[in-house]
């Protein structure tokens, strides 16, 4: 009797389809993430915790303060910082934790990671099924994959980190009086960080701690980003002091008309004054953005001075998006899209013959431009074979899904997912290579790259596919009936009979979506397609996180692991712990409600 496709093993799909397409192999699947509301004496939303990080740090630096401070000053401190930004009384605690941490962090980044303690509570497991056993100095890590511990545990420990995942200070209080460490990475809930600090104060022990959002114990979560960045948190990375977010507006701001008539020269005649001004038009800029990051990293690593940003870099920069530009005139001709942006397409206001004839013009920009950059002369040549290689290899992804409409069929996971590796991760991997070329790297490097673009380059997409489906985007492949990850899952998920039925006329296009739109949607969710989309988005921004794990350059590696988290924000890791329920339940109406 054939099992059903909704009770296979989670993995039943992917090895169906294995076969189809050789060259690519799914990565491990990592555990989700889910939101939950913060407690009400922290700020819910991730953009204001965001902002009082920043504030912190900057409150830090004017008013010169020195660790180690009692939890008094830390107060008063964050007292006057909360007036200065018109803040809520309640955030006070939270905001000292973290004026804590910005006064803590370059001394921390100067302890070598062997002499450092990664603490984490047991109250981000899944308790329900967690296999592991405790001894006297907390949980036992089987490394199941079922919740986050696992990822943190092994990165650290490969780092050189001493691990613990216990809850309670007076572990933490032990391990300081008996001088067994140097430096702590924790998580925890404010109550206990609160009863921490005067011990790691006394000690004068650098301590970061990034809050639980929740102090109930119950599917706790945390802002997992912070962990990460203060994991890898090193002297060695002279990026971690750079801005992330100030360096993506910088970028933009090469795009406007008026910067980009400073790097490309007057557009003295209609082709390139229409080149010029989509150029300036919308978009992420994310493949700038990455070639900027690669070379900034390259360029101070190793030194103390901020890196230079030079009129050549803006120029790199501004070929790379003029390939990416070209790419999408002649995607939305090709595909027969009408809007870009939220606005019509450049064949739309300007007819077929011109958009092609600005696309192929933005095409000989990028190459004049890397041909006008102050390098050696091997090095612009390594330079404009990487972008004419990646041009190439865009095509021919761009090419089976051309074909595919010419003969539309069914496609399994892995065929869509092989488009997507062609079609979308060459833009990156051209980014990536153009920056580090231009910064001299060495071949290790640039091998690196190759990994982490294409696994960048697929999750991309699959995150497009997800926004698609979710309203997100400007594009809608399954209305416009383009190969898609969601559809293949669906189409073997989908059981027997009308369901079946259903998505293959959508994969022959013999359908209207916008008709079937909700008996669609429903199978999508009933049948776990958007999980299971989820779930390859997150392996695959882990398989270009775990790409970085040979990257011998430290300041490189520490900024493209923070890039993958500003290109995929995740938000909270989420798990269970009830070894504080019973007190802080009794506590809970005296103290911080949780709004979860």
């Amino acid at each position: 009797m054939k099992t059903p496709p909704e009770e296979r093993p989670a993995n039943a799909v992917e090895r169906e389809v294995t076969t189809l397409a050789p060259g690519l192999t799914l990565p491990a699947k990592v555990p989700q993430q889910r939101s939950r509301t913060a407690q009400s004496n922290i700020p819910n939303e991730r953009l204001v915790r965001e902002r009082i990080k920043k504030l912190a740090a900057a409150f830090v630096e004017q008013h010169a303060l020195v660790p180690p401070m009692p939890m008094v000053e830390l107060k008063e401190h964050a007292a006057a910082l909360r007036d200065d930004a018109g803040l809520d009384a309640i955030y006070d605690d939270y905001i000292a934790v973290l004026i804590n941490n910005a006064s803590w962090r370059d001394s921390l980044a100067q302890i070598p990671y062997d002499r450092r303690l990664l603490l984490l509570p047991k109250c981000v497991r899944v308790e329900e099924h967690c296999p592991a056993p405790f001894d006297e100095l907390g949980l036992l890590c089987k490394e199941c994959g079922l919740c986050s511990i696992q990822d943190f545990m092994v990165e650290a420990e490969r780092l050189g980190y001493a691990v613990l995942v216990a809850e309670g200070s007076a572990l933490v209080t032990q391990m300081i009086q008996a001088g067994r460490i140097e430096a702590i990475v924790g998580v925890s809930c404010l109550n206990v960080l609160e009863k921490s600090f005067p011990h790691m104060e006394a000690a004068a022990v650098p301590g970061v701690a990034i809050p639980l959002l929740q102090d109930d114990c119950i599917d706790c979560t945390v802002d997992l980003e912070w962990v990460w960045d203060v994991l890898h948190l090193s002297a060695a990375d002279q990026t971690y002091r750079l801005d992330l977010d100030t360096l993506k507006s910088e970028v933009q701001g090469w795009f406007t008309r008026e910067s980009l008539d400073a790097v490309m020269g007057d557009a003295s005649d209609p082709t390139s004054d229409i080149a010029r001004a989509w150029l300036a038009r919308s978009g992420n800029r994310w493949r700038p953005y990455l070639a900027t990051c690669v070379h900034v990293a390259l360029e101070c690593d190793g030194r103390d001075a901020e890196p230079q940003i030079g009129d050549d870099l803006k120029k790199l920069a501004v070929a790379i998006e003029c390939f990416h530009k070209a790419s999408l005139i002649h995607d939305d001709i090709e595909d027969g899209d009408k809007e870009r942006y939220g606005q019509p397409c450049l064949h739309v206001e300007h007819g077929d013959a011109v958009a092609l004839n600005v696309g192929d013009f933005l095409l000989g920009e990028g190459y004049r431009l890397i041909a006008g950059i102050d390098a050696p002369a091997e090095t612009k040549v390594e330079m404009l074979r990487t972008a004419a290689a990646g041009h190439v290899e865009l095509c021919r992804g761009q090419g089976k899904e051309l074909s595919w409409v010419r003969d539309p069929k069914p496609l399994g996971s892995l065929e869509v997912l092989e488009i997507f590796r062609e079609k979308t991760a060459p833009a990156f991997k051209v980014a990536l290579q153009l920056g580090a070329l231009y910064g001299a790297a060495d071949a290790g490097v640039h091998e690196v790259l190759r990994e982490y673009s294409e696994s960048i380059g697929i999750a991309y997409q699959v995150k497009d596919d997800l926004e698609d489906f979710t309203g997100e985007s400007d594009s809608h492949d399954l209305r416009d009936m383009r190969p898609s990850l969601l559809l293949a899952i669906a189409r073997k998920r989908a059981k027997d009979g009308a369901e079946r039925e259903l998505i293959d006329s959508l994969w022959r296009r013999a359908c209207n979506y916008d008709e079937v739109a909700a008996e669609v949607e429903q199978i999508m969710v009933k049948r776990g397609v958007v999980k299971r989309a989820n779930d390859l988005l997150y392996a695959y921004e882990e398989q270009a996180v775990r790409s970085l794990r040979f990257l011998q350059n430290a300041t490189l590696k520490g900024l493209l692991r923070r890039v993958v988290g500003k290109i995929f924000p995740r938000t909270l890791i989420e798990g269970y712990c009830s070894e504080f329920e019973t007190r802080n339940a009794a506590g809970r109406e005296a103290g911080a409600k949780s709004s979860g």
